[in-house]
């Protein structure tokens, strides 16, 4: 390649960089002081001759600028940077600022070859960044060119949108809606996955052995899997499950694959199941025993513990000393007491479930029909008067099954609230709780209903106790929603923006319709169900969030996937769920990382003379409860759920119960102490060994020190967020603005400077913080936001050229009272080629991967150039905050900066060796963060390209000369 990558060149009347994407016919350039959206294309065989070699010019002394002009420029060139210096290639091009913590699994997987790790990091903290910033580092490295995210459908566009937002990877979905529009581009013999090298896969889509086999075949080089506990073997693996393990299992066997599984439950009680995770990682692990502890098995801990990192909030919460705000978590319960309609109502449906469960007539597939129904009617009654008639009047859904088998698995997804579900949304959808075959649609059981045949009892009494339950809507006969209707505007007088959680979607219509009638009309209220497509529901959040007071109500296919710390900060159960891992998902959704409330509020609700509620909560949610305020964590059940509720509510269907208790909250029976003690005591057990992984995999490994080293080197290369804020207020009050300091963030008056507002997106006033949680209607500035990018863009192309009138200057001089003889510092602009070359079989040349680095430095000495004293870095840093302390006419400036440009020769030489020494430091971080020495036969080589440029020359003059 004539144009090396980092080399300036000269074409259609401008200075540009070239980039490493270049080929020998094609010139890829980003415009010299230009942005990422400026880079363009220039054919060789077309345009060669118009392609120049270019070298930058020094300063112009005829145009000296300010004081803040060294600083300011140097923040612009810094922030620009995409293909920035330091120890990570991928800093410059996220748009998220990691915290220290988040460093931990990204030092890990470069310390492997291939990558294989297990990011088990708590609720909330940020396992989707951990990976994503994985994955960007090593397509950044050239070590990857594809990348593959499986994860549960309902959290499919999420990890798309995460993916561009913050990590600039554009991802095709891979869903049932999608897959033709994208087969459409393909060739005969060709899948789609060897055209698009970013997909976000449904791993429910992709599962079936017709579809895994073409994947497997096409399956790119990195692999991440979301919610991987789901993809884990046991002894009871069925269904999707096993399916999910068996794609899996084949992709990690391709021993080059890199592959990053990641959960926050990798226990779930089966040891088996967590076994089978870390045999994923290497297979070894797959026959690890279950105790790791004592001296015997440090050995093996170790080997676990570089592939795996576990961590709690308390563990990372002051990592480093950089405090990472989670919010506070008030926990409370609410009660309720059932009114006299619905008590009869209740007791009424109660005997009319129990006289079904208890018939055993017909065959078994028959009776698990009546069993999952009379369950399905219950559940819908202790939900709402809505589900309840929707319930009454509907068809069971394990009408649909084959057998017995096929329907305890439709009463399970459709009934009760299970970790695996097959299309990834939990069924929301009212159960059914005709059991009767001959039943159809609702209408032909109305009529149908009036005969008088034994066939029609059943739904005769039904139908009546519907209508019973559609004349107990609205809050004067529903006492649970009339109590809901107090919380709500209790959480809104405190300044709360709540959720409450609904099983079944008549239910959230229901509640919603009667907040809305309720509540002041300045409270917007929405509901969201599963009817709605992912799509959808992220339309009807973002506009509810633009409300000052809203209220959310939600069935759980939102328990999982979108995250809404930012428009809420409470959550409520309106119904309680019987899965203790949901309600952590449920609060998980605004209690985590980015909420800009200081305070959380989770509110348990439930009726005291309701026996669905009592079994659940006593058995279940206080267990769970219990645990994770001792433990700091959720421990999940570890038996089945679903066998655990069945086997209560056997106990309660089959045993006679006269009435439902009246006033305070029922005493467990006693056939539910035995299930409970035999569980909790098992529970225990699964805590103990959770505490102890905990502890082993807290990521130790990793001493504190060298991710601080790695943070501050990434810092100094790229800029923080304390770097960005400064330059943003310097940019605009320097164009005559004003930056306005608010509590949590800035407002910021621009100028009447038209590429400044252009920049802000056409705006006068932006509202901004540079730091997480941004308060709602607050911009969260990075330094790759369109804002900063644009800000930045327009300082360097303004001291380019002086006629745009900028503030930045390339040149200046000042006296001032921060010296005592007379000081000079050189921005300088540092351009790296960093080429890595593998050895690959049957390649004696190698595999070479060419990248680019650009590092920014401010150099200073003393005397004259011919004479020149160098300053340490850190005397540097200090004079760029000097300011004028006595009067420079204008020619006296211009004549200081022009003594520099003459001696430029002389300080040349000290230029080039301040380059080569960075060069080498960079291919020391280079190295040393992929310390993968197992890395066989890979060469790593840093090239300077000299001289270096040099941005600006600012003299500063002690008051006394």
């Amino acid at each position: 390649m004539i144009h090396v990558p980092g080399s300036l060149v000269q074409a259609r009347g401008r200075e540009w960089v070239v980039l490493p994407e270049s080929t020998d016919d094609l010139l890829v350039l980003r415009p010299l002081g230009g942005a990422d959206r400026e880079v363009a294309g220039i054919s060789l065989p077309l345009e060669g001759a118009d392609v120049r070699p270019a070298a930058f010019d020094l300063p112009d002394p005829a145009h000296p600028g300010d004081y803040r002009s060294c600083r300011l420029l140097r923040d612009a060139v810094r922030l620009g940077f995409r293909s920035s210096a330091g120890p990570f290639r991928s800093f410059g091009r996220i748009a998220v600022e990691p915290r220290p913590y988040q460093l931990v699994p990204l030092l890990m997987a470069l310390k492997l070859d291939p990558v294989r790790l297990l990011i088990a990091d708590d609720v909330g903290i940020g396992k989707t960044i951990e990976a994503a910033l994985v994955a960007r580092e090593l397509l950044d490295r050239g070590e990857v060119r594809r990348l593959a995210v499986l994860c549960p459908p309902h959290l499919a566009e999420q990890w798309q949108a995460e993916l561009a937002e913050k990590f600039h990877i554009e991802a095709e979905l891979v869903l049932p809606g999608t897959v033709s529009r994208l087969e459409r581009g393909t060739a005969a013999g060709q899948s789609l996955f060897d055209i698009y090298p970013f997909v976000v896969v449904s791993t429910e889509y992709i599962k079936s052995s017709r579809r895994r086999d073409e994947f497997a075949r096409a399956c790119p080089e990195l692999v991440i899997v979301d919610e991987a506990h789901t993809c884990a073997f046991s002894a009871e693996n069925r269904g999707g499950r096993h399916l999910r393990h068996e794609l899996i299992k084949r992709l990690a066997a391709d021993p080059s694959r890199h592959l990053l599984l990641v959960t926050a439950t990798p226990h779930s009680g089966d040891e088996g199941a967590f076994r089978s995770l870390l045999g994923l990682l290497r297979r070894d692990f797959a026959e690890l025993p279950a105790d790791l502890t004592g001296p015997a098995m440090e050995s093996s801990r170790r080997d676990v513990a570089l592939h795996m990192v576990q961590r709690r909030r308390a563990d990372i919460r002051e990592y480093l000393g950089a405090g990472t705000v989670f919010p506070g978590r008030e926990e409370a319960e609410a009660t309720y007491s059932l009114t006299d309609e619905y008590r009869k109502l209740f007791e009424a449906v109660l005997a009319y479930a129990r006289e079904r469960v208890q018939d055993e007539t017909g065959t078994l597939h028959q009776q698990r029909i009546r069993w999952w129904s009379a369950l399905a009617l219950l559940r819908s009654l202790a939900s709402s008067p809505a589900a309840a008639t929707a319930t009454l009047r509907t068809r069971s859904i394990t009408l649909e099954a084959a057998d017995a088998g096929q329907a305890d698995a439709l009463g399970e997804q459709s009934v009760l609230d299970l970790d695996d579900v097959e299309n990834g949304d939990t069924l929301d959808v009212a159960p059914g709780g005709l059991d009767d075959a001959s039943a159809t649609a609702e209408v032909e059981a109305e009529v149908g209903a009036e005969t008088d045949s034994p066939a029609s009892a059943p739904r005769k009494r039904l139908l009546a106790l519907a209508r019973r339950a559609e004349a107990l809507r609205g809050p004067k006969t529903d006492a649970k929603l009339a109590r809901a209707i107090e919380l709500v505007k209790k959480l809104l007088d405190d300044g709360y923006n709540p959720i409450l959680f609904c099983r079944f979607i008549p239910t959230a219509e229901y509640v919603a319709d009667e907040l809305r009638a309720a509540l002041p009309k300045d409270v917007e209220v929405a509901a969201v169900t599963g009817a709605l497509p992912p799509a959808e529901r992220e339309i009807r959040i973002a506009g509810l969030g633009e409300q000052p007071k809203r209220v959310l109500v939600a069935t759980d296919c939102l328990s999982e996937g979108i995250n809404l710390q930012e428009q809420f900060d409470a959550v409520v159960h309106y119904d309680l769920s019987w899965n203790p891992t949901r309600h952590e998902q449920r609060e998980g959704r605004v209690d985590r990382y980015g909420q800009p409330s200081a305070t959380v509020r989770a509110v348990t609700y439930y009726g005291v003379d309701n026996q669905i509620d009592g079994l659940v909560l006593d058995v279940l949610l206080r267990k769970h409860k219990t645990i994770r305020s001792s433990l700091g964590i959720s421990v999940p059940l570890p038996a089945n759920t679903g066998d655990v509720v069945q086997a209560l509510m056997n106990g309660l269907l089959l045993r006679s119960q006269p009435e439902l208790p009246r006033g305070g909250q029922m005493a467990l029976f006693d056939w539910t102490e035995e299930i409970a003690k035999g569980l909790h005591a098992e529970w225990d057990n699964v805590t103990a060994r959770e505490r102890q992984s905990r502890t082993l995999f807290a990521q130790r490994t990793i001493k504190p020190e060298n991710v601080a080293q790695e943070w501050h080197a990434a810092q100094a290369a790229v800029g923080g967020g304390v770097d960005v804020a400064r330059f943003v207020e310097d940019v605009t009050v320097g164009h005559g603005g004003m930056v306005l300091h608010k509590l949590r963030h800035v407002e910021l008056v621009l100028p009447e400077v038209r590429a400044l507002r252009e920049a802000a997106g056409d705006r006068d006033r932006v509202r901004a913080c540079f730091e997480l949680p941004a308060p709602n209607g607050v911009t969260y500035l990075t330094r790759t936001h369109p804002v900063i990018e644009g800000l930045a863009s327009y300082v360097m192309q303004a001291a380019l050229d002086p006629l745009l009138g900028g503030v930045a200057r390339r040149c200046d001089a000042i006296r001032t009272q921060a010296v005592k003889i007379r000081t000079t510092l050189l921005l300088v602009r540092l351009r790296y080629h960093i080429v890595e070359t593998r050895q690959v079989s049957g390649n004696l040349s190698g595999l070479t991967t060419e990248m680019l680095a650009e590092d920014c430095q401010v150099l200073g000495f003393t005397g004259a150039p011919a004479a020149a004293q160098w300053l340490a870095k850190d005397e540097v840093e200090a004079l760029l905050a000097a300011e004028p302390s006595g009067n420079l006419v204008a020619q006296q400036a211009t004549d200081f900066i022009q003594r520099v440009v003459d001696g430029m020769e002389h300080l040349q030489p000290a230029l080039v060796v301040a380059a080569e020494a960075r060069g080498q430091e960079l291919l020391d971080a280079h190295r040393r963060v992929r310390a993968a020495g197992r890395i066989k036969g890979v060469k790593h080589e840093v090239r300077a390209h000299l001289p270096p440029d040099v941005l600006g020359v600012y003299v500063l003059l002690p008051l006394a000369l």
